[in-house]
């Protein structure tokens, strides 16, 4: 049987490790503190800006590992006093809505690339060991503002690799597409949708790449555990498009469609045609490996087998293509 993400992460990465969070109070973060307290890390570290949802996941995660810092990753002093003796970042904080950041860009870019920007700082003067950040298949060939800020942040990490020189701290990055259920998604609005009788789609025709939260974090680990700095890596998706999710969600319940919004795609890419040259093929995964050997850790060697030239990796060609069931199916584990 052909490995996965999930059957090849493993928590052992982050054992003995005092491991920070941005944005751990989010739907992502909150699912990786969860799996970072399977492991024997020595400590786990909650950073974000939400007060409520810290209140609320104190009351509902009890571990004497866990610390929580309020904070906001665009105050680099605070960020600071984080970080210190912390070993790994998983940095998961950002803003994400695309119409929201269409509408208010310069908040976008003062949280996505200033804040990366602070991140980055931060962990190389505390002797920060690994930062693996967040991405999504919106930097690639970026539409939205959104996208374009997500692509800055990537570049951003990718050259602190540079910058770092001969400190121990590395930065890499996972980039995947729309988890299913997550806060924001379209799953939880179907539902809702659902009872008043009607749903809202954009446009028929568009596709998506889904991935279920575990698989997310598995992803994470991943990276953590194969990282030397500079990767980009990306998991084999299946993708879907919006009227067999509609189905599968509210199955007969009528819908209009209301048109795209702005700064959206039909489909969404993972890889771009000219990120292809340099990807490899891992078999679990894919990855991008970065255009500058940045140290003495990064051999040249590639592991991997080179992906066709020309290959893109998109939703509305990738494969497998979720039908009915198998989209079904995926929403069922969506609580």
């Amino acid at each position: 049987m052909k490995p996965t993400i999930l059957s090849t992460a493993k928590t052992s990465t982050l054992d003995g490790k005092t491991v920070l969070v941005t944005g751990g109070t989010g739907s992502f973060g909150r699912a990786f503190v969860e799996r970072a307290l399977l492991s024997k890390a020595r400590k786990v570290i909650v950073f974000s800006r939400d007060e409520q949802k810290h209140y609320e996941l104190e009351r509902q995660l009890s571990d004497r590992r866990l610390r929580y810092f309020v904070g906001d990753i665009r105050d680099r002093d605070r960020l600071q006093t984080a970080l210190r003796d912390v070993n790994i970042v998983v940095h998961a904080a950002a803003m994400k809505h695309v119409p929201i950041c269409e509408y208010n860009p310069i908040e976008a870019v003062q949280t996505n690339v200033n804040g990366a920007r602070n991140l980055i700082e931060a962990a190389m003067s505390c002797g920060v060991e690994k930062v693996i950040a967040l991405s999504t298949d919106k930097a690639v060939s970026p539409a939205n503002l959104y996208g374009a800020t997500k692509l800055c942040m990537e570049k951003l990490l990718i050259a602190a690799n540079a910058y770092a020189g001969d400190r121990w701290t590395r930065f890499s990055i996972v980039r995947y597409g729309n988890v299913m259920g997550s806060a924001g998604s379209v799953i939880p609005l179907f539902r809702s949708q659902r009872a008043s009788g009607r749903l809202t789609i954009t446009d028929s025709r568009m596709t998506r790449f889904w991935i279920e939260m575990p698989e997310a974090v598995a992803l994470v680990l991943r990276g953590l555990e194969l990282m030397s700095g500079g990767e980009i890596f990306i998991p084999k998706l299946p993708s879907a498009d919006i009227e067999t999710l509609a189905e599968a969600v509210a199955p007969g319940v009528p819908r209009t469609t209301v048109g795209i919004r702005a700064g959206e795609k039909l489909h969404e890419s993972l890889i771009s045609v000219e990120e292809s040259r340099r990807t490899s093929d891992l078999d679990d995964l894919l990855v991008v490996w970065p255009e500058f050997q940045f140290h003495q850790t990064l051999s040249g060697v590639r592991p991997g087998i080179p992906v066709p030239e020309g290959f893109v990796y998109s939703s509305d060609n990738a494969e497998p293509r979720l039908d009915l069931d198998a989209t079904r199916a995926k929403v069922e584990r969506v609580a």
